[in-house]
């Protein structure tokens, strides 16, 4: 399959010399940008799942009138810190 190109980018110089600055051995600019845009296409993906899930989540709340308090949620998120702290103190 060919590749293809991205539109060029402008940025500050400060920016480049930034980026250049901080490549790992054997990393390309042009590396940089395309992993950059590859994590970033990666995070809106998951991100427009996660809107999903939430929406199909809501419509079923309302279908069944079974709701969770954010009492109950923030407990919930409270015990599952708490056991991953101590998991990860435990592997220390």
């Amino acid at each position: 399959m060919k590749t293809a190109t991205l539109p060029a980018l402008r940025v500050h110089p400060k920016v480049r010399d930034a980026v250049e600055s901080l490549l790992e051995t054997g990393e390309t600019l042009s590396s940089f940008v395309e992993q950059a845009v590859l994590e970033r296409l990666e995070r809106r993906r998951y991100q427009s799942e996660f809107i999903a899930r939430g929406l199909v989540a809501r419509d079923k709340a309302r279908a069944t009138n079974h709701y969770i308090s954010s009492d109950e949620v923030l407990a919930d998120l409270g015990e599952m810190l708490e056991a991953a702290k101590s998991k990860k103190s435990s592997a220390k």
